[in-house]
């Protein structure tokens, strides 16, 4: 399970995987440690009645299939190797399939085993801190059933459950592939919500990169950068997952339900298109920030330029009277030394060079565009 701040992700891993040891046999199922142990929910529907049970024991599991109904076995937790082998066991799930279940940050791909269909997919949540949370979910189709395994509990599915309590939409009117479909559809519908708060961050970016580009303005682009490229690596192989079940018809899917996996598919390439739209705007973010710091560097310059340059002969200035010549030993007779007014003048002399440069670099248009833009910056 990878977990991504927006722009705080402290060193989060794009790639999250329990890998088994090398050498390991087909099919070996990696470590379970540290993960939830897996709590079952079960919903049986047709159009005319449902019902929703908790099992608590996995051999529970062997008449959940009935004729007339469609059954969801909703795995959440992945923490007991012997529950999920026997799950498997009921449902003549495929070892290799099972391993892919278990080792977590599998590519969201579509593989026909005969009987069934196995879909792995990406589902992302946001907590109340502004984390992203990255999470596998694993689909079996079947005929009559469908047998979802996900990491950890909560999702985003408890509108699509509330749907099947209340029957509600088209939901119990369809079979198991209809659920399939909906499930895959609803995950996908939950990029939505994160990629428009990703927005208004990078909104928010936007106008501090424009505004004050400070030190840690860069760490948080390239922190938005590595948030998108963990949801583009998660959303451009499930649009190819299902362009696979659109292209390659299995006969556990109906004519009936391929519109809605084309409507599935038609909100991924819209995803596809405002990722990459938003990883154009955070590229583009770095060279605002390279031009704003430059800018900013070349104007505190122009500054010391400026200062430098009416400091030099103020310098000259003070440097030939303050040379301490005796007005009556030297050869070269100085008596501005002894004039009553020599210091006050020689400080109004000093005022008027500076004024009158200050004057010129003004006509020359050297000092009014950092004016200028200090202003707007107040006004803005």
């Amino acid at each position: 399970m990878t977990r991504l701040r927006f722009f705080h992700s402290h060193g989060a891993s794009l790639v999250s995987r329990r890998s088994v040891a090398p050498g390991s046999a087909p099919g070996a199922l990696a470590s379970v440690e540290g993960l939830p142990p897996p709590r079952i929910r079960v919903f049986f529907y047709n159009r005319a009645e449902v019902e929703e049970r908790i099992i608590e024991d996995a051999a529970e599991l062997a008449d959940v299939v009935r004729e007339g109904h469609v059954a969801w076995i909703d795995v959440q937790g992945l923490g007991d190797e012997q529950t999920l082998r026997t799950i498997a066991e009921t449902f003549g799930v495929h070892p290799l399939a099972l391993a892919d279940v278990v080792h977590t940050g599998q590519r969201p791909k579509v593989e026909d085993y005969e009987d069934s269909l196995f879909v792995v997919t990406r589902m992302v949540t946001v907590t109340d801190g502004d984390e992203i949370m990255h999470e596998q979910v694993s689909v079996f189709l079947g005929k009559g059933f469908v047998l979802t395994f996900q990491e950890r509990y909560g999702d985003c599915l408890d509108p699509l459950r509330e749907r099947i309590r209340r029957g509600k939409g088209l939901v119990r009117t369809h079979g198991a592939d209809f659920l399939a479909c909906i499930i895959l559809d609803a995950i996908v519908d939950g990029y939505f919500p994160i990629l428009e708060r990703m927005g208004e961050r990078l909104e928010e970016l936007e106008e501090r990169v424009l505004a004050n580009p400070e030190r840690d303005t860069l760490g948080m682009i390239f922190h938005a950068k590595r948030d998108l490229m963990a949801l583009r690596r998660a959303v451009w192989p499930q649009r190819e997952a299902i362009s696979s079940l659109l292209r390659d018809r299995h006969p556990l899917i109906t004519r009936q339900v391929i519109p809605y996996l084309r409507d599935a598919h038609d909100h991924l390439v819209q995803l596809v298109d405002v990722l990459e739209t938003y990883r154009e705007l955070a590229g583009a973010f770095i060279d605002v920030y390279l031009s704003s710091v430059s800018n900013r560097t070349n104007e505190i310059m122009r500054v010391l330029t400026v200062v430098a340059t009416i400091f030099i002969p103020l310098t000259f200035i003070a440097g030939v009277w303050g040379m301490n010549f005796d007005p009556d030993e030297s050869p070269w007779n100085m008596p501005e030394l002894r004039w009553a007014l020599g210091y006050p003048l020689a400080l109004a002399l000093m005022a008027a060079v500076a004024a009158g440069l200050l004057t010129y670099f003004w006509r020359q248009g050297w000092l009014g565009a950092s004016v200028s833009r200090r202003s707007a910056r107040r006004e803005s």
